[in-house]
């Protein structure tokens, strides 16, 4: 039954890419145009670190599938175009391995093809501190993921119903594992509040993975009789929205959900994220066109990074925080009620400029 549910997911989810377009809240920031900002494209380096990590570039394929024939041949074409252009990888949910071992080549064989590769494994908040070093174990991981996605259990007619055992889960992974811990939403967001808490687990990283991309509650809402949780579908808050609510929380995060191009990798980035995750549409990529159109498009992609960045007059990623952004519309909105104050990121490049302040003080 998990086998054909992680099938599900891959169809429904590829599914989706086809039919997404339009605005997302990454279309709220834009970049103050300084023409004389830039610099020499020799003088750009893509290198990030974070949380005693280090990786060539700020970008990775985030967490997707496996626990089945079908995904393992998925996982490995990933796995093969992560080698290919030296980004990092995450898995899928590893749940269908712990319920059935014989699933195990679904996710080692993204070890196997890329031997000496930034992998990421992946667990559920009710993993056991043996599951999640089995997980790393079998891939010989470098760091752990575990997703948050109660909105998806809740709609999943099979999902959890118990949810308030993770917290201590967590920390008990933290503590019993010899690799960083990265706790991600699975697209509905995660809020300043939530971060300050994965903060006192022990959390190293935190990805931020809010709406705009790949929707889980829709996804499940699609396995259902009925489709009765169809009113989720907007749920949770943007990745631009998390990344906004998270300036003063004290933990490195990274920013997926919704990413399209380029040029919203470097919004994310500019909005304070160390890297920047994609699934969906990488997803969609290798299986219209298998792993040379992936390894095409993120080579594109990071040769488009360094570009933008060179205009910006970033030499690193981090550099990017320090350039000047406008935030509108619905993103802008949100800021005013969750009291962040917007009006300093539009002049911090120069001696004016403020960090991130909020409406009666530094949050």
């Amino acid at each position: 039954m998990i086998s054909n549910r992680k099938d599900d997911h891959v169809r429904i989810a590829a599914e989706q890419q086809r039919h997404l377009g339009g605005h997302n809240e990454f279309d709220d920031v834009s970049f103050i145009h300084h023409a004389l900002a830039g610099i020499d494209r020799s003088d750009v380096s893509l290198d990030t670190r974070f949380a005693g990590i280090a990786w060539p570039a700020p970008l990775y394929i985030n967490a997707m599938t496996g626990g089945s024939a079908k995904t393992g041949v998925i996982n490995r074409d990933l796995a093969t175009a992560a080698r290919e252009t030296g980004v990092a990888i995450a898995t899928g949910s590893m749940s269908a391995y712990f319920a059935d071992p014989s699933m195990a080549d679904t996710f080692s064989v993204m070890r196997r093809v890329n031997p000496d590769g930034f992998i990421m494994a992946n667990v559920n908040a009710t993993a056991t501190v043996d599951k999640a070093r089995r997980a790393v174990d079998l891939l010989r991981a470098d760091a752990l993921q575990i997703h948050l996605n109660v909105i998806q259990e809740t709609v999943m007619p099979e999902g959890d119903r118990s949810f308030s055992a993770w917290a201590p889960r967590i920390a008990q992974i933290v503590d019993g594992v010899d690799v960083p811990v990265i706790v991600k939403e699975v697209g509905f967001g995660l809020s300043c509040e939530t971060l300050l808490c994965l903060r006192e687990l022990g959390v190293s990283v935190a990805d931020v993975a809010g709406r705009g991309g790949t929707n889980f509650a829709r996804i499940e809402n699609d396995r259902r009789d009925g489709g009765d949780y169809s009113f989720l579908d907007g749920w949770g808050q943007s990745t631009p929205a998390c990344l906004l609510d998270a300036q003063d929380a004290g933990i490195p995060v990274l920013a997926s959900g919704g990413v399209r191009n380029p040029l919203d990798a470097v919004r994310g980035l500019a909005l304070g994220a160390s890297a920047v995750g994609v699934s969906g549409l990488f997803l969609k990529t290798v299986l219209d066109g298998g792993v040379a159109a992936l390894v095409a498009l993120i080579t594109g992609w990071l040769d488009q990074l360094e570009a933008l960045m060179t205009a910006l007059g970033a030499r690193t990623p981090y550099d990017l925080t320090r350039c000047d952004v406008l935030i509108r519309g619905s993103l802008h909105a949100f800021c005013i009620e969750r009291g962040i104050q917007t009006g300093s990121l539009a002049t911090r490049s120069s001696s004016r400029s403020a960090s991130f302040e909020t409406i009666g003080g530094t949050r």
